[in-house]
């Protein structure tokens, strides 16, 4: 059994949906549902049957959690750790709260880990623990985050390698895209849900369906080409793969690692707002507002040491791809009327 902390998010989800495709494994999921949605839990139920198990649980009752690690921990193989706040913009407004959520919840579940004994354990990080960085960034480039988000996942990232634990972490850059079982004519697919999102390319394609009006790019004087934000963006299938490969080889070895998870490509805001315009065929407003604060100019991956190092290989490594996927979401939620 492998226990899944926030589970019902996008990431938690679609990680999920490939470990039950490829491997034995049943899957505990603990959510609070701030952010995530039960009907992802419902989605694998429907698939995976009695492999997949909901508890709807705050990390913040450790009381509960300690009761329920400490019922289930002989049959527990690993935890995968994604609950978490992740909006860079609102951690500059309440830090204390993402310190709170991000930083103290993990260190309650590493030490009741360590208390009833287990031992791998893999972490969902972000690219935004790097000092700002123009370049091809890899694991070794220094860790100076600019936001109180990347602040909270750098002091978990601590914790875990100063644990006894076996550990993965993973660096997303950003994560975009949706995955289908069949086609998005079924009831049943997987993606970003979230109400008021902030995501580039999910706000892109909701301005597309006519959910929104309009769209803003946030600064256009930073020191690129074309003066918007560089990201890497990567497909949510191929950054589950990346945790499925992750962990196999941290089972194996059972050496604690840091992977960046991305490309090692990175797009402006301005050419992915194209794109998206180009695949969807719908022209959409876009309005030119100053920078968000906590906002780094460009974020590309080093890629090189997760591809070496385990049997990752990406497999939906193209930015129409993963915008065509988000934009056939949007479709499909807007029927599901979600």
């Amino acid at each position: 059994m492998l226990v899944f902390t926030g589970g019902c998010g996008y990431i938690g989800s679609s990680v999920a949906r490939w470990f039950l495709e490829r491997t034995n494994y049943k899957i505990l999921i603990l959510d609070n549902l701030s952010t995530g949605f039960e009907i992802h839990a419902q989605t694998l139920q429907h698939f995976y049957k009695e492999r997949v198990e909901f508890v709807h649980l705050d990390l913040s009752d450790t009381q509960a959690l300690d009761a329920l690690l400490q019922s289930r921990c002989a049959k527990i193989q690993g935890v995968l750790h994604f609950a978490a706040k992740l909006l860079v913009e609102e951690s500059m407004r309440l830090p204390l709260a993402y310190y709170e959520n991000n930083t103290l919840n993990t260190l309650q579940l590493v030490k009741l880990c360590v208390q009833y004994g287990i031992k791998h354990f893999l972490f969902s990080s972000t690219a935004v623990v790097y000092a700002h960085n123009n370049h091809s960034i890899s694991e070794d480039t220094p860790l100076n985050p600019i936001n109180p988000y990347g602040a909270s996942k750098m002091m978990s990232e601590r914790i875990l390698l100063d644990s006894p634990l076996s550990c993965a972490i993973l660096r997303y850059f950003n994560v975009a895209g949706a995955t289908r079982f069949n086609d998005y004519s079924s009831p049943y697919a997987l993606g970003q849900r979230a109400l008021n999102a902030t995501h580039l390319i999910k706000v892109a394609c909701e301005c597309a369906t006519h959910k929104r009006p309009k769209m803003a790019i946030f600064g256009t004087d930073y020191p690129t080409p074309d003066g918007t934000c560089i990201r890497d963006y990567i497909h949510i299938d191929d950054l589950a793969l990346a945790h499925l490969e992750a962990f196999k080889t941290l089972l194996s070895t059972s050496k604690s690692e840091i992977y960046n998870v991305g490309y090692g490509r990175g797009y402006s805001v301005r050419e992915v707002i194209d794109k998206v315009k180009e695949v969807s065929g719908v022209d959409f407003k876009v309005e030119l507002q100053d920078r968000r604060a906590g906002d780094p100019a460009s974020l590309i991956a080093d890629n090189t040491k997760i591809l070496s190092q385990t049997a990752f290989k990406p497999q939906f490594d193209h930015l129409e791809g993963i915008i065509k996927s988000a934009y056939e979401w949007e479709q499909y939620l807007g029927k599901q009327h979600v």
